[in-house]
């Protein structure tokens, strides 16, 4: 059985009625749509996209008149495949290397301290790979100038640091 819902708009000013014949399984692919593309567009994992496209080819056919079980069966065959064909190409391109910031790379970095680094004074600066950071040590210990150590990650504008072991 299939049920019919008609939708009128009227313009205003050109007393215009426009009638709409939209079948019960396009608006209910309609919503999917919607549906997956706001899920897509909150998300961005490039995976409801594809739920979308099928949604959009199930409602062509509804609105062309193909049967509700055809339009379920296109559905899932056309998510499968694009999950199947295209989802990996997407993702390889989604998913390159990220080039390291400049904070990112001194972490690992030996740094030589220019600035005696005290915790309990917020003191202190190292100079690591040509550029001025202020540091603070890991275990708060004070660190005299020209010592040697090493960046063990950044807390917003200061790299943490910790006392290289002499050789």
């Amino acid at each position: 059985m299939q049920y019919n819902t008609h939708m009128a708009f009227r313009a205003k000013k050109c007393k215009i009625k426009v009638v709409i014949d939209l079948d019960y399984m396009a608006i209910i692919w309609l919503c999917a749509l919607v549906f997956f593309v706001i899920v897509e567009a909150m998300t961005v994992q490039m995976l409801c996209i594809w739920f979308a496209a099928s949604s959009l080819v199930s409602l062509v056919l509804a609105l062309i008149g193909v049967p509700e079980w055809a339009q379920i069966v296109v559905f899932f065959l056309c998510t499968a495949v694009l999950l199947i064909f295209t989802r990996p190409i997407v993702k390889r391109f989604m998913n390159k290397p990220r080039e390291r910031t400049n904070a990112d790379r001194i972490i690992g970095m030996t740094a030589v301290v220019i600035q005696e680094i005290n915790n309990d004074k917020a003191e202190g600066q190292v100079s690591v790979a040509n550029q001025v950071w202020t540091a603070r040590s890991t275990s708060g210990e004070i660190i005299p100038v020209d010592t040697k150590v090493e960046v063990r990650s950044i807390e917003g504008v200061k790299a943490i640091v910790e006392k290289q072991e002499q050789e």
